[in-house]
C-alpha cells in the first residue's frame, strides 16, 4: 500500500493540531494532522524516507492529542479568571494597574477623539484613502469591532484592499465566527478578496479555512472546488505557486488515509473502489503540478518517485523537462524581480513582454495581475492590461472585474471610465449598471476640466448607439436629448465654477449635438438653434466654426440658410477672413443669381477692404514702435561710444597710477557713477558692457596688515583695481561651474565659495569677478580639480548663501551655445505635483507642510522666491501619487491660510517661450550685429521688419546685411562705396506703398 507524501510541521503545531482537532471534530486526526501541517508550507520541503515519514506520523499524532488537551485545559483557566486582562492574575496586581489607569484613560480619550476627526474627515471626502487606514488601525487597536466592521466594509466598496488589509479582517471575522451562518459570512468575505487582486496568501487561506465546515454535506466537494479555483488563479505563479499545489495534496493525502481499512480487515469492493479513486487524484495532481514551471520543481518530482510505486509514465517525464526548459526561461525575469526596488516597472515590463511572445493567455493574465498587485496606482499599467483583456480573451467576467478594479484604484484617470462603459456596453450590461457606473465617474474628482468633457462625450456616444432612428420618437431619444441638455449644463455650472473654464471652448458637445439632429432626427430648427447658441460664446469669430456649420447646412438645410450663414461668417470672422468670403462668392458662382453675385461681392469687397484698412494701422503702429525703439537703441549705442572715448582720453591723459588719496578716490567714484547708465543685474545673465570685463579682474590681493575696516575696504578695492586681466580658459569648461546671484556684498568671496565647494572635491581655482570699482559683481567662476567634482557641484544649485540663492549652472560659452539654458524643474503636466499661489510671504515650509500632510504623503515642498531670497507666494507640493494630490486639490482649494485665500491647482506650467527659428534664421541671413539693440539685446517690442523683396535677390551672389544692399559686380571692381542704412521704419513704408 503506497504511503502519504509527508507533511511539514509548523512550530506551532501542538496548539495548531489541537485546534484542528477541535473545529473539525469528529473528523479522524489525519485531517487535523493535514491542517497543521497546511500552516507550515512556507518551509522549504525535502523529500524523507519511509522510517522517518513513519516517525513523523506518531509523532503528529501524539503532539495534536496533547495540544488538545492543552487548548482544553487553557479555555478552562480562561474561564476562571476574573474579567478583564485574562493575564492579569485577578486582584494581585491591583496596585500597579492603578498606577497606570490615569495614562491608559488619557491614551483612550486621545484615540476617541481621533477616531471621532477621522469620521467627520470622511464624511466630507470619503475617497481619503490614508484616512481611512487610520480609522480602521485606531478601530482595531480600540476593539470597536461593529465601528471596526462597518469602516472595512465602507473602504472594501471604494478601494480593492490589499492583501495586508484583507487578512487583518479575514482573521478578526474568523475569530468571531462560531455558527453555520457566520461562517457563510465569512466564505463571502473569502469571495470578495481574492477578486481584488490575485494573493496566493489569501487563497490557502480560504482553502485551509474551508477545511472547517468539511464535516456539513458537500464540504469535500467544497474544499476542492476551492482549491481547483485557487490552481486557476495563481497555480502558475512561478515563486508561491508549489504552496497551493502542496497543501491540495495534502489534503486528498489526508482522505485517503481516512479510506483505508482497519488493519487486519479486507477491504470490500466499494472501499477499494473509493482507494482507487482517490489515489488516481493524487497521481493526477502530481501530473499535473510537474508540467508547470514552478521553483523547486526538482522536489516534487523526488517525492512522486518515492510516493508512487509505479514508474512515471513518460508523457509526464517529457512534460516535466519541458517545464524546467521553461523555468530556466524565466529565472533571469524572476531573479530581476526579487533584486529590484519598488516600484520594478521596468521589470514587470520586460516580464510582460517576456510572456507576451510566448502567447499563453493564462502566463500573460497572471503577470499583469502580479505588476498590479505591487503597482495598483499606475493608470498607464491598468490601461495595457484592460487592452490585452478586451481584445485577446474577452471573457466578460473577467474583462469587467478588471475594469472595475481599475477604476477603484485610479479614479483620477478619465481614460479607465471611459474604456469601462465601452467594456459594459460590449458585455451588453443592463442600461440601468451603466448610467450608475456613469455617474461614479461624475463625483470621481478627475484634475481637469477637459477630462468631464471626455466623460460626458463617451457616456452620449454610447445613448446615441441604443436609439432607433427610424422611430420619430421614442424613450431613448428623449434620453438622449435630456442628456445633452444636461451635459451642457454640467459643463456651464460644476466644471466652470471649480476649474474658471468649461473644458470645452469649441463647443464640441454641442456641435455632435446638432449633428445628432441634422442628420439623424431631420429636426434642422433644432440644429440652428444650437449653433447659434455656440456663436453666442465667443466662437463667432473664428472661420472654421462658420465653416463647420456651412457644411452642415448644406448637406442637410437649405440655400437660403447657407447664404445666410456665409454673409454672418464674412462680417465677423476675424481670422481668415479671405477664406469666407471665398466660400461665398464660390456658392454664388454656383447657385446664385445676378443680384445674389452682385450682392456678395460687394460685401466681401468691403470686408475685405476693411480688414486691409485694420492690418495696415496695425503695420503703422508697428513700424512706429519699431522707429521709437531704433532711436532708443542709436541713443545708447551713442552714449557707450562717449563712454568709450572719455576712458581712452583718461588712459590716454596719464601713464601713472592714480594716487589713492581721499578727495581723489571721491571724485573717481562720482565720475564712474555719471559715466554709467543704471543697469539691473539679473543673477547669471551678464550685460553687454560687462563683456569685456567679465573674464578679467579675477583674484584678490595678498595678506595685508590689519587696519580700520573702512581703510581696508578701500585698500581692497584699490588692490582689485590694478589686479590685471585674467582671460577665462574654454578648454577648462568641463571642470568649471558658473555660480551666480550672490550677494554683492560678500566678504572674501574665495575663502566663503571655498568652503563651500570644497565638499564637492578638489577645488583648483575660484575666481570672483569685480568691476572697475574693484566691488563685488556677484557672480564667479568655480574651477575643480576633476569633472566629477565639478557636476557633484551642481547639486548646490538654489542653496541658500548669505539670505540669497545661489545659482549654479555648467560653464558653457553663449557665444557658440546661444540656446543653452538651465532650468533643473519639470515644465510639463505632474499629476502627483500641486502649484499654490495666494500664500501669505510668512508662511514657512514647515506650515504649509503641516497643511499638505493631512491629505497624503508629501514628499517634498519648495517655495518659490525671487533672486533676492524673499518668497513670492508661490509653492509647489510634491506627493507620492496622482489619488493624493487630486484629494489635496479638492481638500485645499479656497483654503485660508494666515487669512490669505489659496488656489490649488495640478502643476501644469504654461510653455517656456523659446526664440522663434525662423526668425533667428532671418536675422543671421542679414547679419544684424548685436550692439544695435542696445546693451540688453533685441527689445520685446522691437520688430524685425524684413520685406520679402529684399530676400529675393537676382543674383545669388548678392547679400543684404543691416539694411545695406551691395552689388556684387560693384564690390569687385570699383571700391565700395558707402551703402545707405535702412531702417525698419523705411521697411515698413516700403510694405506700404506695395
Amino acid at each position: 500500500m503506497r504511503r502519504p507524501v509527508p507533511s511539514v510541521l509548523s512550530p506551532a503545531l501542538p496548539r495548531c493540531a489541537a485546534w484542528c482537532g477541535r473545529t473539525f471534530a469528529p473528523l479522524p486526526a489525519a485531517l487535523a494532522r493535514w491542517r497543521c501541517a497546511a500552516a507550515g508550507q512556507a518551509r522549504r520541503r525535502q523529500p524523507r524516507g519511509a522510517a522517518e515519514r513513519g516517525w513523523l506520523r506518531r509523532e503528529l499524532q501524539k503532539m495534536a492529542a496533547a495540544g488538545a488537551e492543552a487548548v482544553v485545559a487553557e479555555e478552562e483557566e480562561e474561564k476562571r479568571l476574573p474579567e478583564g486582562d485574562p493575564e492579569s492574575g485577578g486582584d494581585s496586581e491591583d496596585e500597579g494597574d492603578s498606577d497606570s489607569s490615569g495614562d491608559g484613560e488619557d491614551e483612550e480619550k486621545e484615540n476617541e477623539a481621533e477616531i471621532q476627526r477621522l469620521e467627520e474627515q470622511l464624511s466630507i471626502n470619503a475617497f481619503d484613502y490614508n484616512c481611512h487606514l487610520d480609522l480602521i488601525k485606531l478601530l482595531r487597536q480600540e476593539g470597536e469591532l461593529v465601528k471596526l466592521r462597518r469602516a472595512r466594509q465602507k473602504m472594501s466598496e471604494l478601494f480593492p484592499l490589499t492583501e495586508e488589509i484583507w487578512l487583518d479582517w479575514l482573521k478578526d471575522e474568523i475569530k468571531m465566527a462560531s455558527e453555520s451562518s457566520e461562517r457563510e459570512k465569512v466564505y463571502e468575505l473569502f469571495e470578495r478578496a481574492v477578486k481584488d487582486y490575485i494573493c496566493p496568501e489569501i487563497w490557502l487561506e480560504y482553502a485551509q479555512y474551508s477545511i472547517g465546515g468539511i464535516g456539513q454535506e458537500g464540504g469535500i466537494e467544497r474544499v476542492r472546488s476551492i482549491f481547483e479555483r485557487a490552481l486557476t488563479a495563481v497555480g502558475l505563479h512561478v515563486t508561491k505557486g508549489t504552496a497551493l499545489w502542496e497543501a491540495y495534496r495534502e489534503f486528498e493525502n489526508a482522505i485517503l488515509e481516512t479510506a483505508q481499512p482497519a488493519p487486519g480487515s479486507v477491504p470490500s469492493p466499494e472501499q477499494q473502489q473509493m482507494l482507487c479513486s482517490q489515489l488516481e487524484k493524487i497521481h493526477t495532481l502530481f501530473r499535473r503540478q510537474l508540467g508547470i514551471p514552478l521553483l523547486d520543481m526538482e522536489t516534487s518530482y523526488a517525492e512522486y518517485e518515492e510516493w508512487s510505486e509505479d514508474p512515471i509514465p513518460e508523457t509526464t517525464v517529457k512534460n516535466y523537462k519541458k517545464a524546467l526548459q521553461q523555468l530556466e526561461k524565466c529565472k533571469p525575469y524572476e531573479e530581476a524581480l526579487l533584486g529590484a526596488e519598488t516600484p520594478k516597472l521596468a521589470e514587470y515590463q520586460a516580464y510582460i513582454d517576456f510572456e507576451m511572445k510566448a502567447g499563453d493567455p493564462a502566463r500573460i493574465q497572471l503577470i499583469y495581475e502580479r505588476a498590479l498587485a505591487e503597482n495598483c496606482l499606475v493608470p498607464d499599467l491598468w490601461a495595457r492590461y484592460n487592452q490585452y483583456l478586451d481584445r485577446q480573451l474577452k471573457v466578460k467576467e473577467l474583462v469587467l472585474s478588471a475594469h472595475d478594479r481599475a477604476v477603484r484604484n485610479c479614479p483620477w484617470t478619465v481614460g479607465l471610465w471611459i474604456r469601462y462603459l465601452l467594456a459594459m456596453e460590449r458585455h451588453r450590461v443592463d442600461h440601468s449598471i451603466i448610467s450608475e457606473m456613469f455617474e461614479k465617474a461624475l463625483n470621481a474628482g478627475f484634475i481637469q476640466a477637459t477630462d468631464y468633457v471626455e466623460i460626458w462625450q463617451a457616456y452620449l456616444d454610447y445613448l446615441r448607439r441604443r436609439v432607433d432612428f427610424t422611430q420619430d420618437s421614442s424613450k431613448e431619444l428623449e434620453e438622449l436629448r435630456s442628456a445633452f441638455a444636461r451635459a451642457v449644463e454640467y459643463l456651464k455650472q460644476e466644471v466652470e465654477e471649480r476649474f474658471s473654464e468649461s473644458g470645452d471652448p469649441s463647443c464640441t458637445i454641442m456641435q455632435n449635438w446638432a449633428r445628432v439632429e441634422a442628420r439623424l432626427c431631420n429636426n434642422m430648427q433644432k440644429a440652428r438653434e444650437l449653433w447659434d447658441n455656440i456663436m453666442t460664446k465667443g466662437n463667432a469669430k473664428y472661420a472654421n466654426m462658420w465653416l463647420e456649420y456651412y457644411n452642415l447646412e448644406r448637406a442637410h438645410g437649405d440655400t437660403q440658410h447657407c447664404r445666410k450663414a456665409l454673409h454672418r461668417a464674412v462680417q465677423c470672422t476675424s481670422d481668415y477672413p479671405e477664406h469666407v468670403c471665398e466660400v461665398l462668392l464660390t456658392l454664388e458662382r454656383i447657385e446664385g443669381t445676378l443680384e445674389d453675385w452682385d450682392a456678395a461681392v460687394q460685401k466681401t469687397e468691403n470686408r475685405l477692404a476693411r480688414v486691409n484698412e485694420q492690418r495696415a494701422k496695425a503695420a503703422e503702429k508697428e513700424a512706429a514702435l519699431a522707429k521709437l525703439e531704433e532711436e532708443k537703441a542709436e541713443q545708447r549705442k551713442q552714449a557707450r561710444a562717449e563712454k568709450k572715448a572719455s576712458k581712452k582720453a583718461k588712459k590716454a591723459r596719464t601713464g601713472e597710477k592714480r594716487k589713492a588719496d581721499d578727495d581723489d578716490e571721491g571724485e573717481w567714484g562720482q565720475e564712474e557713477e555719471a559715466e554709467q547708465p543704471s543697469k539691473r543685474h539679473k543673477g547669471d545673465g551678464l550685460l553687454e558692457e560687462d563683456m569685456e570685463v567679465e573674464m578679467g579682474l579675477f583674484g584678490r590681493s595678498g595678506p595685508e596688515k590689519p587696519d580700520r575696516p573702512a581703510n581696508q575696504k578701500e585698500k581692497a578695492t584699490t588692490s582689485r583695481k590694478d589686479i590685471p586681466k585674467v582671460l577665462h580658459d574654454s578648454s577648462k569648461d568641463n571642470v568649471t561651474v558658473f555660480v551666480s546671484n550672490l550677494s554683492y556684498n560678500m566678504a572674501e568671496p574665495e575663502v566663503k565659495l571655498k568652503e563651500l565647494f570644497e565638499s564637492c572635491g578638489e577645488v583648483a581655482e575660484i575666481r570672483p569677478v569685480f568691476s572697475n570699482k574693484g566691488t563685488f559683481r556677484g557672480y564667479c567662476y568655480v574651477e575643480f580639480k576633476e569633472e566629477k567634482s565639478a557636476l557633484q557641484a551642481l547639486a548646490l544649485d538654489r542653496q541658500a548663501v548669505e539670505g540669497r540663492p545661489m545659482f549654479v549652472s555648467p560653464c558653457v560659452d553663449k557665444n557658440k551655445h546661444p540656446d543653452f539654458k538651465v532650468f533643473r524643474y519639470s515644465t510639463t503636466l505632474e499629476k502627483h505635483k500641486l502649484f499654490i499661489s495666494g500664500l501669505p510671504f510668512s508662511c514657512t515650509k514647515e506650515e504649509l507642510e503641516d497643511v499638505c500632510k493631512a491629505h497624503g504623503n508629501v514628499k517634498d515642498i519648495r517655495l518659490v522666491t525671487n533672486r533676492a531670497g524673499k518668497p513670492k507666494g508661490l509653492a509647489y507640493v510634491e506627493y507620492e501619487n496622482e489619488a493624493q494630490a487630486s484629494q489635496a486639490v479638492l481638500k485645499m482649494d479656497g483654503l485660508t491660510v494666515k487669512e490669505h485665500v489659496i488656489k490649488v491647482m495640478i502643476s501644469n506650467p504654461p510653455l517656456r517661450k523659446l526664440p522663434d527659428k525662423a526668425e533667428a534664421g532671418r536675422a543671421s541671413q542679414f547679419a544684424v550685429p548685436r550692439q544695435v539693440y542696445g546693451a540688453r539685446g533685441k527689445g520685446r517690442t522691437q520688430l524685425s521688419m524684413v520685406p520679402r523683396a529684399l530676400q529675393r535677390q537676382g543674383n545669388p551672389v548678392a547679400k543684404a546685411e543691416n539694411g545695406m544692399v551691395q552689388n556684387s559686380a560693384a564690390a569687385s571692381s570699383a571700391p565700395p562705396e558707402e551703402p545707405k542704412k535702412m531702417s525698419n521704419a523705411d521697411f515698413a513704408k516700403m510694405l506700404l506703398k506695395k
